[in-house]
């Protein structure tokens, strides 16, 4: 069953609009308005969220696309229709209750309550004024939206502050938060934790800068910088300046001295030489120590053991003299005058006493695996064959003696000699021509036969030609011989004297019998032709004299 019929069916109209001192229930509600549907029937409360009509709501919501000002005005009217489809509001008839107010309200989520009595209605009612998502303030005028792309890394606080995630900073969260410790102004970061250097720094922090390449023993407080250390100099800081301290290279108690630029001296003590003092001086290398005396080397001197009869500091003082006949092999002994004696030794003989023999052939004097023969007083070097002179240094010419023919180019060995020959000859000497056949001039399978200075093809059957490279269409049996040479050289039998003979006399022949021909055709002519006088008078002009004796010689002729 429906409601009685004099039930009141109840819809509000909302009128929320600016802040007004004297508030006016007509439009326009600058800030939206909204008509209900009929919500209920005398009284009645509204629950949160959708009611019977789904075209309804609760609370009824007001957009706002500018700054909550902090103040507004609101009228709230109730009025009832008899239909749920006529919801005008013009007509003052249906108005059950008015409510006009202006409130100061600041944004938050708490509800403010308000009754409105009038006569015999009561209103309650609730606001509040909420900031949609991502805008904060008290004006809701701060937007800020989470996110964590290339245009930001941060959330937003209570007020709209951003606020940067975990290793990010910056206005908008953009600057990724580096390594700790990370030179700012040297180094850099493209996302949190990492410290990456600039161009000439290096290290995990950034803050070593990079030296000057090639610098050995130099230091930098800016990149590319080599600032030697003690010690060291050079563009790159390589050349030792205290090479005697770092090195010692000096030996034997040598006192060294740096000279720069990576060099130095030693100063040696006595008894020692070298670059570094290493070597030590031998004074016995000049065998100081005479007549036989042994030399015994000291620091920086020598001391000689003499043999017996011999004293001095070199051993050069005799206890001898020519009396006591010291010198052997007739040596000729003499006495000094500060004491002691001279031999003076015979060819082939050496030493104070000539006691040595001397050997000639111990220096090697002869060359070329000569053999070296003492004569006591002078030495021969008995030299190999192919060698001459007196230490068998000189290499005989083989090639004095001609010995290759035929215009052959001779090269001298040792002991030996070669020859180079012209085309056409061969051997040690060029003395033997070379075979005709030796290069295989006949072909397709032909036989060569030498014969003296030429050769001879004998072909297989169905070849021809001088070298047999011709194919003959028919062959006679029996192989076919070919000369190149000339064909008379070499033939046999006298000359044919007979065959010359009756050749020259048919010549002869043929001529006279030509001339007797042409002897009878002119006699012929001239007796065809009228007698006339040779000579027509006397008183004929030169011309006819001239023609006259040319006739005569014609007929001489």
């Amino acid at each position: 069953a429906g409601p009685p019929p004099c039930a009141c069916r109840t819809f509000f109209r909302v009128c929320l609009k600016h802040y007004q001192a004297s508030v006016s229930p007509e439009p326009p509600c600058t800030y939206g308005s909204t008509v209900t549907p009929v919500l209920g029937v005398d009284s009645f409360s509204l629950p949160d969220g959708a009611g019977a009509d789904p075209a309804f709501s609760n609370p009824i919501r007001f957009p706002f696309g500018f700054t909550w000002p902090g103040t507004f005005s609101l009228i709230i009217e109730a009025l009832h229709t008899d239909s749920p489809d006529d919801l005008a509001t013009e007509n003052p008839e249906r108005l059950i209750s008015r409510l006009a107010t202006q409130r100061h309200l600041t944004v938050g989520e708490e509800w403010s309550q308000d009754l409105h009595s009038s006569g015999r209605t009561d209103l309650k009612y609730s606001y509040r004024f909420v900031c949609d998502e991502h805008y904060y303030g008290e004006g809701c005028s701060v937007f800020c939206r989470p996110r964590d792309d290339a245009f930001g890394h941060f959330t937003c606080g209570e007020r709209g502050e951003k606020v940067c995630n975990p290793g990010w900073k910056g206005p908008y969260c953009t600057e990724p938060i580096c390594l700790p410790g990370c030179d700012e102004q040297h180094g850099f970061c493209d996302k949190p934790g990492e410290c990456k250097c600039r161009v000439g720094w290096q290290g995990r922090y950034c803050d070593e800068c990079i030296r000057y390449p090639g610098c050995l023993h130099g230091t930098c407080q800016q990149p590319w910088q080599c600032n030697c250390q003690e010690g060291w100099g050079g563009l790159f800081c390589n050349q030792d300046l205290n090479y005697c301290t770092h090195h010692k290279p000096c030996k034997n108690g040598a006192t060294c001295t740096n000279t720069g630029q990576g060099s130095y001296t030693c100063s040696c003590r006595p008894g020692y030489t070298g670059a570094t003092c290493e070597l030590g001086i031998d004074e016995c290398d000049p065998s100081p120590c005479k007549n036989g005396g042994s030399c015994t080397d000291l620091e920086n001197s020598y001391s000689c053991t003499c043999p017996p009869g011999f004293y001095g500091k070199i051993c050069e003082l005799s206890a001898m003299t020519c009396a006591d006949g010291p010198c052997f092999n007739g040596g000729r002994c003499s006495d000094s005058p500060d004491g002691g004696y001279s031999c003076r030794c015979p060819v082939g003989y050496s030493g104070f006493n000539c006691e040595k023999k001397i050997d000639y052939c111990s220096s090697s004097p002869c060359s070329n695996g000569a053999k070296c023969v003492d004569l006591g007083d002078a030495y021969l070097c008995r030299c190999q064959a192919g060698f001459s002179g007196r230490h068998c240094d000189n290499n005989v010419d083989d090639c004095a003696s001609a010995p290759c023919a035929n215009g052959g180019t001779c090269r001298d060995g040792v002991n030996d000699f070669s020859c180079t020959c012209p085309p056409g000859y061969t051997g040690r000497n060029c003395s033997a021509p070379v075979s005709r056949c030796e290069h295989a001039p006949c072909h397709n399978g032909a036989t060569c036969h030498e014969r003296g200075h030429r050769y001879v093809c004998e072909c297989a059957r169905g070849y021809g030609g001088p070298n047999c490279q011709f194919l003959l269409p028919e062959l006679p049996p029996g192989p076919a011989v070919v000369d190149l040479t000339e064909k008379l050289e070499g033939q046999g039998g006298p000359f044919p004297w007979v065959a010359v003979c009756a050749g020259v006399v048919l010549v002869l022949m043929l001529l006279l019998g030509c001339a007797a021909v042409v002897v009878c055709v002119r006699l012929r002519l001239q007796k065809r032709r009228p007698p006339a006088d040779p000579c027509r008078g006397e008183t004929e002009t030169m011309n006819n004299l001239a023609n006259c004796q040319r006739e005569k010689d014609i007929s001489v002729s």
